[in-house]
């Protein structure tokens, strides 16, 4: 098979969308427990979130897009964007019939020549075999990863007080925390996540933070401390719709605090893939994006 590796064009990201759905469903409806949900297909809604993802790491980080491809089309593709110091692997993906063929590791090695000035790295890992693998190769600490899923018991929700909803006006802010708690700011990316989900921000003398959310689960929550953390996440299980599921994704050992404000609201735990990182230690009263981290 002969394999190119180039840049990404912004009329692969169609084409790159689609490839990471099948890639993402097919690994799940291998490796996901038979006690939870069966996976399902992203949605039109999601499809659309992705691209808008998609466009915006393209259009800031274009040395860190790369796709592979051959005479037949788009056979897999890696985004990654650099913040600050920090590198970020946002997603990765080799169609299903083909991996293990050596089109990861050349794409991989690709985007990581956007890392060269970096003194930190962060993604956010499935619980592929064949990927954790490489990433361990990389020079990566895996970070077992877990989440909280489940109907929330709104009779137990308490009352939350100095929050408020966000804007783009509370981006400095917000930088400030991401600084604080990974060592490097979203910057451009709160942007497209203001867009994307409702923003709920504290600013008080006890701390200060914010959560990304929506009916659905938490997206992003960054906190000064472990006690706004715990608050902002409270104040984001209130937002769950009535009767439907809500998950609180990317917990690691190091936010035990989250495990146990889910627990308290009536939501079951369970094991999720990895947070990688290199050069750091775990974020604390942290947690993370799938894509921005």
């Amino acid at each position: 098979m002969s394999v190119t590796i180039r840049p990404m064009r912004e009329s692969d990201l169609p084409a790159a969308e689609r490839l990471s759905d099948s890639s993402f469903h097919e690994l799940e409806l291998r490796t996901f427990p038979r006690d939870r949900p069966d996976p399902e297909p992203r949605s039109p809604d999601g499809a659309e979130a992705w691209l808008r993802r998609g466009r915006h790491i393209l259009s800031t980080d274009p040395a860190g897009c790369w796709v592979a491809e051959d005479e037949t089309g788009m056979l897999g593709f890696a985004t990654s964007l650099t913040r600050e110091l920090m590198w970020i692997l946002g997603t990765y993906a080799v169609r299903p019939d083909l991996q293990g063929q050596g089109i990861g590791k050349q794409l991989l090695e690709a985007a990581s020549t956007h890392s060269r000035s970096c003194l930190r790295a962060m993604l956010s890992a499935s619980v592929d075999p064949k990927a954790v693998r490489r990433y361990r190769r990389a020079g990566f600490s895996l970070h077992p990863q877990m989440l909280l899923s489940g109907t929330v018991d709104r009779s137990l929700l308490p009352v939350v007080e100095k929050m408020r909803e966000g804007s783009a006006g509370d981006i400095d802010l917000m930088n400030s925390v991401d600084r604080q708690r990974r060592g490097a700011a979203h910057l451009v990316d709160h942007e497209v996540l203001i867009d994307l989900f409702r923003l709920t921000v504290t600013d008080s003398t006890t701390g200060s933070g914010y959560v990304y959310s929506d009916e659905k689960g938490v997206a992003l929550l960054a906190a000064s401390n472990r006690r706004t953390a715990q608050r902002l996440l409270w104040e984001a299980l209130a937002g769950a719709r009535p009767g439907q599921r809500f998950q609180v994704v990317h917990i690691t050992a190091a936010n035990e605090w989250a495990i146990d404000v889910g627990m308290e609201a009536r939501l079951d735990l369970h094991t999720s893939g990895y947070l990688a990182l290199r050069g750091m230690e775990p974020p604390t009263a942290y947690l993370h994006h799938g894509v921005f981290l």
